[in-house]
């Protein structure tokens, strides 16, 4: 396979298998583009490269740049903006995770923690908090251990991952 052929494929594999997280399509081909480039690239280059319109490529650029994963690069004697992702995978992996903490697990937590504040001694509602307090149990583990992977390194999450699995 040669190398243009197998960036394309990584590209819109990507893109796929990002759906499947949860995450828009384009905007992890925009970041797979940018990690499989070997330079900075415009907004220009992004939109031809993909396919995909200035809007589009401008709005998912953006958020990379929100998630902390894709910055903004100035290339000497020239006004547009270039951008380039971040290419250490662990610190990929931890910024990812940090991100996804906080759009998607702490929020939970906070939901769950509402839930529980039902102004009713009956049975049922007793039922209803305990049934909150144990997703709420559960939520916390998940984002605790989300925690300790976004404030380790990676060998030392390594070897607690196997360690578990002995």
């Amino acid at each position: 396979m040669k190398l243009d052929e197998a960036k394309e494929k990584y590209i819109q594999t990507w893109g796929t298998f990002a759906t499947s997280w949860g995450i828009n399509r384009t905007m992890a081909q925009v970041h797979a583009l940018l990690l499989a480039e070997g330079k900075p690239l415009s907004t220009d280059e992004v939109m031809e490269l993909l396919q995909i319109s200035r809007g589009n490529a401008n709005m998912n650029l953006r958020a990379l740049m929100d998630w902390g994963i894709v910055k903004k690069e100035f290339v000497k004697g020239d006004r547009k903006e270039y951008f380039i992702a971040e290419k250490d995978v662990w610190f990929l992996f931890k910024q990812i995770t940090k991100e996804r903490r906080k759009r998607e697990i702490e929020p939970v937590v906070a939901f769950l923690e509402e839930l529980k504040n039902v102004d009713d001694d009956s049975d049922e509602a007793k039922e209803f908090i305990k049934l909150m307090d144990d997703f709420g149990n559960v939520t916390n583990k998940i984002n605790n251990i989300m925690d300790l992977a976004i404030k380790s390194d990676d060998h030392w999450l390594v070897g607690k991952i196997t360690n578990l699995l002995k």
